[in-house]
């Protein structure tokens, strides 16, 4: 079996783009990939043109030596848009070479731990904040609205949630700095009054959702470790399954935990084995964030196995579409340390035409994917209905 073609898609997903790798062969077997970036999807495009001219003509089926040889064709820099370039082609191999087993990837890994993966509603009201207007949602004006849509998490069966600092307004808003720009958005603190309503924010979710579901506040990069400590510090009281917050470093990140009862989770701007260690060693945070998509599945296995030696749990970074969610629960499958894992609930009407199968989600849970390679594939005519046009 010879690699023949190697292109990538990218498709309109309302705010922002999915990316998907598409790998094809002489055999007829074709592989898919998630590499979604949202804010680069060119770049990621432009690279796997780059790696192209090394893999055609390639055995598929040999993913790891094709991974080495993309990882020194692209100079041995890890990181960013190489990772995510590489990651999707990476998947797209595995899919080929499970399908052409006739097995699952989680049958080619050893088969399943479990028969399904927890699941917690991300970015809940975040999205209907910024992009309500391609959800068609209720506004979010005032705190009430947070209590009602903490009543549809838990009418629509799921048991954790996790949101970011929500201002409800006309407009509402979302705090933070961390992938903004322009002046004071560098400098990482948080006031008196913002660290009041975060604290109102998250006691409104759990009065309504009750002590038995799970609440996680995301702090992304908006603050530096001062900051995330006195936010960890006002939620004590309401048990999160997880504060998350990312720095790049781990001791930094270990000051925060040591400093409160509040569970802290990081990790999702990681890129390898290399980079996620330093944490490891220090214990610097109770869960672990992998994300699947940004550096691949086999990368992602060892971090879950090196997390494991370590007595930490790891939790899928998936805020992508539904193939993502077919890969990363098919991690999940494999490993013996999971969490649970992240999921988008408020994402574009045609998210469920661009897959051949849909995830099998019931009582917040996703049933480990059964098919052939990745258990769906991409529905290309439908992808041909939605192109990124920006």
């Amino acid at each position: 079996m010879k690699i023949t073609n190697v292109e990538t898609l990218i498709v309109d997903a309302g705010w922002w783009p999915w990316v998907y790798v598409k790998v094809q062969t002489d055999e007829g077997v074709t592989g898919y990939g998630e590499c979604t970036e949202p804010r680069a999807p060119h770049g990621v495009a432009g690279t796997v043109a780059d790696l192209k001219p090394l893999l055609v003509g390639q055995d598929p089926r040999a993913y790891e030596m094709r991974h080495w040889d993309m990882i020194r064709g692209t100079r041995q820099s890890p990181g960013g848009i190489a990772s995510k370039a590489i990651s999707g082609i990476e998947q797209a191999l595995l899919d080929i070479k499970a399908k052409a087993l006739g097995i699952s990837v989680v049958e080619l890994f050893g088969g399943p731990l479990r028969d399904s993966v927890r699941l917690y509603w991300s970015h809940c009201g975040t999205w209907r904040v910024r992009n309500g207007a391609y959800l068609g949602t209720p506004p979010i004006r005032t705190m009430e609205d947070i209590a009602e849509l903490g009543r549809e998490v838990v009418r629509r069966g799921y048991t954790a949630l996790k949101t970011n600092i929500i201002v409800p307004g006309e407009p509402a808003y979302v705090h933070g700095g961390g992938f903004s720009a322009g002046p004071g958005t560098t400098d990482q603190t948080i006031s008196l009054a913002m660290l009041r309503h975060t604290e109102k924010l998250v006691g409104t979710f759990r009065d309504v959702v009750g002590p038995d579901v799970d609440i996680s506040l995301d702090l992304n990069f908006n603050l530096k470790s001062e900051g995330c400590m006195r936010v960890a510090k006002v939620l004590e009281p309401f048990d999160l399954l997880w504060l998350e917050l990312d720095m790049y470093d781990p001791k930094a990140t270990l000051q925060v935990k040591e400093s409160t009862s509040t569970k802290i989770c990081t990790g999702e701007n990681l890129f390898s084995v290399r980079e996620y260690l330093p944490y490891f060693d220090l214990h610097a945070a109770d869960t672990f964030m992998v994300d699947v998509p940004w550096i691949g599945f086999t990368e992602g296995k060892k971090v879950g196995e090196l997390a494991e030696v370590h007595q930490l749990n790891v939790a899928p970074h998936n805020y992508y579409s539904h193939l993502a969610s077919f890969i990363s629960a098919s991690l999940c499958a494999v490993l013996p340390n999971v969490r649970i894992m992240e999921i988008d609930v408020d994402q574009v009407p045609w998210k469920d035409d661009v897959v051949t199968q849909l995830p099998d989600i019931k009582n917040g849970h996703m049933a480990v994917p059964k098919g052939p390679g990745w258990g769906t594939d991409l529905n290309e005519e439908a992808i041909k209905q939605h192109p990124w046009k920006r």
